[in-house]
């Protein structure tokens, strides 16, 4: 098991979502149940999973839950991609989420390359 708390990858997901809900705020109301709930939840997601994984009893079980969190990763990126294409999110918010979900994909693929071996 490991403690997901210490994690730089959990915490840093953690602060992208509240990130991400402040600047999701703004988006057109009819998109409530659509781009804006689909795109939190792929967020979320992350963190959750990361979190789920750090308490299963081997690596590879880990290593599965950190394969879910990434895949999230490029759900929640395609999404943000899509809201910057609809003008949801102006540019200094989009350039900073695509670069901090980039920068956790990279921990992410890190870690999990660190408990497959």
């Amino acid at each position: 098991m490991h403690n997901f708390r210490e994690l730089e990858v959990w915490k840093k997901s953690i602060l992208l979502c509240k990130q991400y809900y402040i600047i999701s705020k703004n988006f057109p109301k009819d998109e409530l149940f659509g781009l804006t709930s689909q795109s939190r939840r792929s967020l979320y997601s992350i963190p959750s999973n990361i979190a789920e994984g750090a308490g299963r009893d081997t690596n590879p079980q880990f290593c599965q839950f950190l394969n879910i969190a990434l895949g999230s990763s490029f759900e929640f990126e395609t999404q943000i991609i899509i809201a910057n294409d609809l003008d949801f999110i102006n540019k200094s918010d989009f350039e900073l989420l695509i670069t901090d979900i980039r920068h956790i994909q990279n921990m992410i693929i890190r870690l999990k390359q660190s408990y497959s071996k």
